[in-house]
């Protein structure tokens, strides 16, 4: 079966999302944005933390959030979240046909994809939780690596940190998870006092925290108490 070349929003309002999305995520991470189109749903799935060396404690997080299209797709396909940025911005405020770009990447997380089905329940994570372990984070992360510091005492920093186990959560989640929904724009506006919860599941290697405006995956890695 081909794949699709152009893809078909459902509206507006859903360009202006994928939009807000992509743009996030080039703040965490520059990279890819794998594209999986399926019927009238497409799945976008972007890389927030990764390990970059062998041994180091950055736990694989993704970020991912369903969008409707109006007419149904099929596509899957990794590509710069540079290209992707550009078509967006080339599209009216009313527009909804996607050209998809040609050109694909090849990185390493975009072979591991989380399984669609099987996931098992596992409990919740307050968003004021996951708020106030993200903003600690940051501030943890700032406070080990100078400003002079190279590319290798910053991951090494950001693995120390993002890969801490996340406090008062019976599942083993890793503080980076805080982290992509802070970035991504998954928790609400002022979650410090909100009430509501991640939903908590669980397939194989791979965890799922699950909010109203995405989805937040992490493949299990060395975890630090």
């Amino acid at each position: 079966m081909s794949m699709s070349e152009e893809l078909v929003l459902a509206d507006p309002q859903v360009t202006a999302d994928l939009r807000t999305f992509v743009v996030r995520a080039r703040a965490a991470d520059d990279g890819a944005v794998r594209l999986q189109a399926v019927g009238t749903v497409l799945a976008a799935y972007v890389c927030v933390l990764r390990p970059r060396a062998l041994g180091e404690g950055t736990p694989t997080v993704l970020g991912m959030r369903t969008m409707p299209l109006a007419v149904p797709a099929v596509l899957d396909t990794a590509v710069a979240l540079a290209s992707v940025t550009d078509r967006l911005a080339r599209m009216g405020e009313t527009e909804t046909v996607f050209p998809v770009p040609p050109t694909t990447v090849t990185e390493s997380w975009t072979g591991i994809g989380a399984p669609r089905s099987g996931w098992e329940r596992g409990g919740d994570v307050p968003f004021r939780l996951l708020e106030q372990a993200a903003h600690r984070g940051i501030r943890e992360v700032a406070a080990l690596v100078p400003a002079s510091s190279g590319a290798p005492a910053v991951n090494a920093a950001r693995g120390t940190v993002w890969g801490q186990r996340l406090p008062e959560t019976a599942a083993v989640i890793p503080a980076g998870a805080a982290f992509a929904a802070l970035t991504l724009g998954f928790l609400p506006g002022d979650s410090t006092g909100a009430e509501g919860a991640a939903a908590v599941f669980h397939s194989g290697r791979w965890t799922r925290l699950s909010m109203p405006r995405g989805h937040v995956l992490i493949r299990s890695a060395a975890v630090l108490g």
